[in-house]
């Protein structure tokens, strides 16, 4: 399974045009900073010492390169969820904006993938924004992950240039790792929860009418989770969570 799963990241990061590699070093450390401060701003950045602490623990962060440049990182940290027991929680996925949808972060998350197998890890879990249509996407459809978990303002206020003045709304991700990358077919669908195709730019233009989205959104994914379904899919074209119950996943 590891080596397929090594196999499969190094096909995603060729067709990206990058390669993978662990960042192990304090040098690989000021890289990932880099990133990070293209991506968020300034904004309560992790310390150095840090992210070369996460690596020498077992949490090792993947990096993309491509001309000798680390254009791109995935980082996270192994847990325990009540239910799930161990599982890596996948914290930050960032490439330099003038890299993005080039399918480096897809090569990144294989990369996550294959080296938690690797571990002994079959679970991933991390938290995206529900408005933001790409990322819905990308985790649902790409990945083939499931979302269990909503929460309102899970981070409280943020301050970084992509959050800043935004209820800090999150979906739980639950990746489950022995199956393969892809989107799901749910055999029942109990409910579809529709998003603007371009929340930023509605937000941008009307702010009021975004905020009034973002409510109707987290109402909806409530009910529908209060009453036992998950989030197992994502139609791109038409910009809808499709959700099921849990145990027909």
């Amino acid at each position: 399974m590891t080596s397929e799963a090594w196999d499969l990241a190094h096909a995603a990061a060729a067709t990206a045009g990058v390669i993978l590699r662990p960042l192990t070093s304090l040098e690989d450390a000021d890289a990932i900073l880099q990133v990070m401060i293209a991506t968020w701003g300034e904004h309560q950045l992790l310390p150095r010492e840090e992210i070369v602490a996460l690596a020498e623990s077992g949490n090792v962060p993947w990096g993309a390169d491509a001309a000798g440049e680390t254009i791109g990182y995935v980082l996270g940290w192994a847990g325990v969820d009540p239910g799930d027991g161990l599982h890596l929680h996948s914290h930050m996925l960032a490439t330099l904006p003038d890299r993005r949808h080039r399918g480096i972060g897809y090569a990144l998350k294989l990369a996550q993938r294959a080296a938690c197998l690797d571990q002994g890890i079959h679970l991933v879990r991390w938290t995206f924004d529900p408005m933001i249509s790409r990322n819905a996407w990308f985790n649902l459809g790409k990945l083939g992950a499931t979302a269990d978990r909503f929460r309102r303002n899970f981070y409280g206020e943020m301050a970084d240039t992509l959050n800043a003045g935004e209820r800090s709304d999150r979906l739980v991700v639950r990746w489950a790792l022995d199956r393969p990358p892809g989107p799901r077919t749910p055999p029942e669908v109990h409910d579809t929860v529709g998003v603007p195709r371009e929340y930023d730019e509605l937000r941008a233009s009307d702010p009021g009418s975004a905020f009034a989205e973002r409510d109707r959104v987290a109402a909806a994914l409530e009910d529908a989770f209060a009453r036992g379904n998950v989030a197992v899919a994502f139609d791109g074209t038409a910009a809808t969570y499709a959700l099921a119950p849990e145990s027909s996943v």
